[in-house]
């Protein structure tokens, strides 16, 4: 089969590899769009330590059963899916609690680290257990559903913090995963939703999506724009959906005291903690990693089309165009969202 395969780091080749085989429980998915990630884009350089070549990365994908291997229960050749970018034991503890994402021996598809190697979906076929898989509604596209994984991170946050009907919320990062944090909050009952970023565009996105507000902080001053936006007091929550020193303290400055911040952005491993801050206005904060069961919920908002995510996809291209687009999203190309590639 072909596959596109990060041979060394910022490179990528279209590539035979052997097709895979399902062993017991396991299912071969023949693909049929595969999403490129943010992660994706920042581990081929190497600065993540995530992503060591050669591999073949991609976790936002669907396609069709191709075969099953033996004790697949549920699950026939020919039906429409897609799975959980996490492969999660199902056994330990934190499985047992339904905090799948945060299993012991969690493997993310497309991941090669230290710790193990995954090869993922860039490729005509991967294979997956049977526990991970979920049915497509027949209202979503292929397209569509290779957008559920990021849709399912924006839920998850979102999920994590104690929204009130009406509440008041500042998304800092108008990205992929902030306009969809944006969609996420109009549907959980959100009342003023203010969107902060350094690109316009992203910013009229943001608006067109379910933002009331939308503030461009090189330009304006943050803090007070916000304070005039929620009667002087400050937003209820915050949600962090960068990961860097300077997105971190405008999440933490644009709340009132006793609000809450969830981060959700990483980009960097470290940032420089306000601490006195946090513990002076008795802040919460929640860290919000991947998701835990909110694929079959993001599929149907999806199907009923409560979350718009075509708006945010910027182009569909056949995998052997991957390294360009690649490329393209590595150099910040303007405009560019998410990318779709089909094999």
């Amino acid at each position: 089969m072909q596959a596109l395969v990060m041979a060394e780091y910022g490179r990528f080749t279209l590539t035979d590899v052997p097709k895979p085989e399902p062993a017991a429980n396991e299912v071969l998915i023949h693909i049929k769009a595969c999403g490129i990630c943010g992660s994706d884009v920042h581990g081929m350089d190497g600065s993540t330590g995530r992503r060591v070549p050669p591999v073949i990365m991609g976790h936002e994908a669907a396609g069709i059963i191709e075969s099953v291997g033996s004790g697949i229960t549920g699950w026939q050749p020919g039906d429409r899916v897609t799975f959980d970018s996490t492969i999660y034991c199902g056994e330990c503890s934190y499985c047992r609690q339904g905090l799948i994402n945060l299993c012991d021996n969690r493997r993310v598809l497309g991941v090669s680290c230290e710790d193990y190697r995954q090869d993922g979906a860039f490729a005509e076929y991967v294979v997956v257990p049977q526990h991970i898989l979920y049915a497509l509604p027949n209202d979503v596209s292929f397209v569509q559903a290779a957008m559920v994984e990021p849709v399912s991170v924006a839920f998850h946050a979102v999920d994590r913090t104690p929204i009130k009907l009406n509440d008041s919320a500042v998304v800092v990062g108008a990205g992929m995963i902030g306009l969809l944090v944006i969609q996420a909050l109009r549907a959980a009952g959100c009342g003023t939703i203010i969107a902060v970023d350094l690109d316009a565009g992203r910013l009229e996105k943001a608006l067109t999506l379910g933002a009331d507000h939308a503030i461009r902080s090189d330009l304006q001053d943050t803090a007070v724009e916000i304070q005039a936006l929620t009667r002087g007091q400050g937003a209820d929550h915050a949600f962090e959906v960068v990961g860097i020193d300077p997105t971190l303290q405008t999440a933490l400055t644009c709340i009132h005291k006793g609000g809450t911040v969830t981060l959700v952005g990483n980009v960097a491993p470290k940032t420089n903690f306000p601490l006195q801050q946090v513990v002076t206005r008795q802040i919460t904060l929640y860290g919000s990693c991947a998701s835990a069961g909110e694929y079959p919920a993001c599929l149907d908002m999806i199907a009923r089309g409560v979350i718009d995510v075509e708006a945010l996809i910027s182009a569909i291209a056949p995998l052997s165009e991957g390294d360009d687009w690649f490329q393209r999203l590595y150099k910040h190309e303007p405009g560019l969202m998410k990318v779709i590639l089909e094999p």
